[in-house]
C-alpha cells in the first residue's frame, strides 16, 4: 500500500533597490535554479526543463538519491513557476518503481511603497510503496518522518533561496550596467574621415 509524504514551505525577500529591476531578472529561470541547487548537480535538457541530482536522502535506515527533471519557465511579468515532470530514485530499483514526486511552486515580484517583495510557495508531495520491513512500521510513525523528512528537503531549497538570489541577482545587474557602459562607450566612438 502506497503512503504519502506532504510538506509545503512559503518564502518572502525583500528585495534592494537596484539599477534594474528584478522582473528583468525573472525572466532567466536557468538563474533561478543555479541558486536552488549547486549548478555540479544540475543538467540542462531543454530551454525549460532541468535535471538535478539531490544530495542522497536517508529514510528510515534507506539511503534515496533522487534525481527530479523540473519545468521552469516565467511569465512577462516575472512571476517564476517550476513543477516537476519526472523523477528517479537512483541505486533502489523496488522503490524506483513505486516512487511519485509531485513538486508545484512559484516565485513573484509584488511592489509595495517601501520596494519590491518578492513571494513564494512551494508544494511537494511524495507517494511511495515502501519494501517490508518498513510497510510494516505504523503509519502515524512513516508519516511524521517522511513529511518531517520533505519538510527539510524544502527549508534547504529555501535557505539557499535566500542566500544565493540577491546575491546572484547583485552579480547579474552589475554585469547588464557594465556591459551597458561598454555600448555605450563603443556607440560613441568619433568616426574619422579618412581621405
Amino acid at each position: 500500500m502506497a503512503t504519502k509524504f506532504t510538506a509545503s514551505q512559503s518564502v518572502e525577500i525583500t528585495v534592494p533597490q537596484q539599477p534594474i529591476p528584478i522582473q528583468h531578472y525573472l525572466r532567466q529561470p536557468q538563474r533561478l535554479v543555479n541558486t536552488l541547487v549547486d549548478s555540479r548537480r544540475i543538467q540542462q535538457l531543454s530551454k525549460e526543463v532541468f535535471r538535478l541530482k539531490m544530495r542522497p536522502l536517508t529514510f528510515m535506515s534507506l539511503s534515496l538519491q533522487p534525481t527530479v527533471d523540473m519545468k521552469v519557465w516565467a511569465e512577462s511579468n516575472g512571476t517564476i513557476f517550476l513543477r516537476s515532470v519526472g523523477c528517479e530514485i537512483l541505486g533502489f530499483e523496488y522503490v524506483n518503481q513505486r516512487f511519485a514526486l509531485n513538486l508545484q511552486g512559484h516565485l513573484s515580484p509584488y511592489q509595495f511603497n517601501t520596494g519590491t517583495r518578492l513571494q513564494g510557495k512551494a508544494d511537494l508531495e511524495v507517494q511511495v510503496e515502501l519494501p517490508l520491513p518498513f510497510s510494516l512500521t505504523p503509519k502515524p510513525l512513516l508519516e511524521a518522518t517522511g513529511n518531517g523528512l520533505l519538510k527539510s528537503v524544502l527549508l534547504t531549497i529555501k535557505q539557499r533561496l535566500l542566500h544565493q538570489l540577491l546575491a546572484d541577482y547583485r552579480h547579474w545587474v552589475i554585469s547588464q550596467t557594465k556591459e551597458k557602459a561598454l555600448d555605450d562607450e563603443n556607440g560613441e566612438l568619433p568616426i574619422f574621415n579618412i581621405e
